[in-house]
């Protein structure tokens, strides 16, 4: 059984006015350009196939244009693919009713949306328990759940408070809030932080992943922003003209980039301050050698090295020896890798 809460199969979407009919250009292998040009059709997605394991989060990013947005939007049925299939939890949501649809809206999924989408003419306490008003819960579990959610976004005290009073960084608190108290299993969050300053976006990325530690939702992150990804993902899935160009953690995506375009994400990313020793340890034991932790990050562990005045260590997880890294091979992991094939960004 697989430990996927979603999946997205073979997934095309094509805009214009006979979408279906455009399938098998796709699928032969027209470009995107040609497409609108001789026949008057835009690619959004193509054969996209991406598995989002349960209580993990999933960033999906790309340049505009690439169809992160276009992505999401088929999740919760906003959009429906011109072909594919889209299961949650192994059902196939392209054969819901409308009655099924609207209930797997109002109870297994949440968004938050780039520009806040408050209403202005809520307070903050009102806004937060707009979804739970709609699942029709009784006033009490609103009023409690509301105020517990409040809290733990830092809005204490802003409860009567409406959204042009308040900043971009709390506007998009509320948003947050909102989505987490209708107590959905899956959070769709369609690049939720990229409209705040770096401070504040950097703040928000902190709650979140304080959530989620404690919380364990299944999240679908929507970025065009490889330090945010890393930050946050457990997975990234990269697409490109509507198709997924790359997929695996963030320590893989940026060891081994798969063409120039990936690479051309990762080239001034801090390779020493995000990849963890473990991701670059070989086999084995070293004797007599001192211990270090396996999420420890490559400039910190050439620290301990010089410090210790030694050319090695054993990895440790759980108070187990996995692996040992050398002085080198820390060193020759700072360098960026080759790749061939596609041209850069």
């Amino acid at each position: 059984m697989s430990d996927a809460a979603v999946q997205i199969r073979q997934v095309y979407k094509i805009f214009g006015p006979n979408p279906k009919s455009m399938v098998k250009h796709v699928k032969n292998g027209i470009s995107k350009q040609d497409l609108m040009d001789l026949h008057g059709h835009v690619l959004g997605l193509k054969n996209v196939n991406i598995d989002v394991r349960t209580k993990e989060i999933q960033v999906i990013m790309g340049l505009s244009g690439s169809g992160k947005s276009t992505l999401i939007r088929h999740i919760n049925r906003l959009i429906d693919p011109t072909s594919g299939e889209i299961l949650i939890n192994g059902q196939n949501i392209l054969n819901m009713t409308k009655a099924e649809l609207r209930t797997f809206r109002r109870f297994s999924i949440s968004m938050v949306f780039q520009k806040f989408s408050l209403l202005p003419h809520r307070t903050v306490a009102a806004n937060v328990a707009y979804g739970m008003e709609i699942q029709k819960l009784e006033k009490r579990t609103v009023s409690e759940r509301c105020q517990k959610w409040i809290d733990r976004v830092g809005l204490t005290g802003f409860e009567s408070y409406y959204p042009a009073q308040l900043s971009g960084g709390m506007q998009q608190r509320v948003g947050l809030a909102r989505a987490l108290a209708t107590d959905a299993d899956i959070l769709l969050m369609d690049e939720p932080f990229s409209a705040l300053d770096p401070l504040i976006r950097t703040d928000m990325q902190d709650v979140l992943l304080s959530l989620q530690s404690e919380l364990h939702k299944t999240i679908i992150f929507i970025t065009h922003d490889l330090d945010e990804a890393l930050r946050i993902g457990d997975d990234i899935a990269i697409l490109r003209d509507g198709s997924l160009v790359q997929k695996g953690s963030p320590q893989n995506i940026i060891l081994n980039p798969l063409n120039n375009y990936v690479a051309a994400f990762t080239k001034d990313i801090n390779r020493g301050r995000v990849l963890y020793i473990e991701s670059v340890m070989d086999d084995g034991i070293a004797n007599d050698a001192i211990k270090i932790q396996h999420d420890t990050v490559i400039d910190d562990a050439l620290q301990v090295l010089i410090q210790n005045n030694t050319t090695y260590a054993n990895v440790v997880k759980n108070r187990n020896i996995i692996g040992q890294v050398s002085l080198n091979n820390l060193i020759a992991s700072l360098s960026r890798p080759k790749v061939s094939g596609d041209s850069p960004v």
